[in-house]
């Protein structure tokens, strides 16, 4: 029987090479002419975690550790009143957004790694909060996962808006991978989606689902940390860590299952099978998979003028191979990779800001611009 499974496993990678590309099939390269080189703007970071661009030129900048940082004019200015932030592992102060509408109302959102709640140790929580004073001030708790569990990985976490002003962030399955992301009644391993006041929207998928973590907007994710908004169709982009290879970049749909631990393109870190199937009826098939595992983290469609030849495409930080990846798509379809900036670090982030320019976060280091070349 298990040799079946394999050959049937083979079948359907072979069936479905068309539709999802590996590594393997589009090879990345170095570009021999790169028209942009990086500049330093914002140095001695650590763990520069996430990065919000306000209206009047400053920049807010989470470090894991538990530091929120205003750079503005080339200062830093600590933030006070952050939460408790609990740190162990990959969990800590992770990502920020503002509002789409934050001129008028102020308020920004952060997910980070609280030990609020039910049981020892902690998980994801989100929250909204005002500056006033380089202060937060009017805090409001919006999610907080749970249980709480004392494991140290997986912890999420990227924070979204969409067109119609949702908010969607996402939560690793906390290393508990047979039980959380296939289970809709458990936090963990999802993608959620909320009003921007913390409220469920009446059309979530499982709000009539008895028992159901109504925030729930798609399920069967291991740790989404990159998340981006198409500039086109408004639908919402994930890339998520596999293990050893399966590192997974999906398109997000209202109440669909992508399927970890079930299907996999991935293995153990120790080289053994956890699942002989790449494929099942009822769950998503990812857009693009990388095997070897590049660890992806940040992802940003570039718009802007200021990148003629990188025009639509996704660049997405890899934290092992510690460069900035580029991809170029046709018709959702992966047909182009290259590797950019080789050696700059462990890309943490990758943001295009609303000066039209792109901005790299990497670990150890700070943050990077990417300047085109006179």
């Amino acid at each position: 029987m298990k040799k079946l499974h394999v050959i049937i496993a083979v079948i359907s990678l072979s069936l479905n090479a068309c539709a999802q590309q590996t590594e393997t099939e589009v090879k990345a390269t170095t570009p021999v002419n790169l028209n942009y080189t990086t500049e330093l703007v914002v140095p001695n970071l650590n763990t520069p975690w996430g990065m919000a661009f306000l209206p009047d030129g400053g920049i807010l900048i989470t470090e894991k550790a538990g530091e929120l940082i205003l750079f503005k004019n080339g200062t830093k200015t600590n933030i006070d009143g952050l939460p408790d932030i609990y740190v162990r592992g990959q969990g800590g102060l992770l990502d920020i957004e503002i509002h789409p509408d934050y001129k008028n109302n102020g308020w920004i959102y952060i997910t980070y790694a609280s030990a609020e709640g039910e049981g020892d140790g902690g998980n994801t929580a989100l929250m909204r909060a005002k500056i006033s004073n380089n202060t937060l001030v009017e805090k409001q708790v919006l999610y907080k996962a749970g249980p709480n569990t004392k494991k140290g990985q997986h912890f999420g976490s990227r924070i979204t808006f969409d067109n119609d002003g949702y908010l969607y962030f996402s939560i690793g399955e906390r290393g508990n991978r047979d039980e959380n992301p296939q289970d809709i009644t458990r936090d963990c391993g999802k993608i959620y989606r909320l009003n921007d006041d913390g409220t469920i929207p009446a059309d979530n998928p499982f709000v009539n689902t008895p028992n159901a973590k109504t925030a729930i907007f798609s399920y069967g994710h291991r740790n989404p940390q990159g998340m981006a908004k198409h500039p086109e169709t408004g639908a919402i982009w994930v890339n998520e860590h596999g293990p050893k290879g399966g590192d997974e970049i999906n398109i997000i749909a209202k109440g669909k299952n992508y399927g970890w631990p079930i299907i996999s393109y991935g293995v153990n870190y120790s080289g053994t099978a956890f699942t002989e199937i790449t494929e099942k009826e009822g769950m998503e098939q990812p857009l693009f998979y990388w095997v070897p595992s590049i660890a992806p983290s940040g992802m940003a469609f570039v718009t802007s003028g200021k990148y003629p030849e990188w025009k639509n495409n996704i660049l997405v930080g890899s934290l092992k191979f510690q460069y900035l990846e580029r991809l170029v798509l046709e018709n959702n379809k992966v047909v182009k990779r290259e590797e950019l900036f080789k050696n700059i670090g462990r890309v943490r982030n990758v943001v295009q800001a609303p000066d039209g320019y792109i901005y790299v976060a990497v670990e150890g280091k700070g943050i990077f611009k990417i300047i085109p070349k006179k």
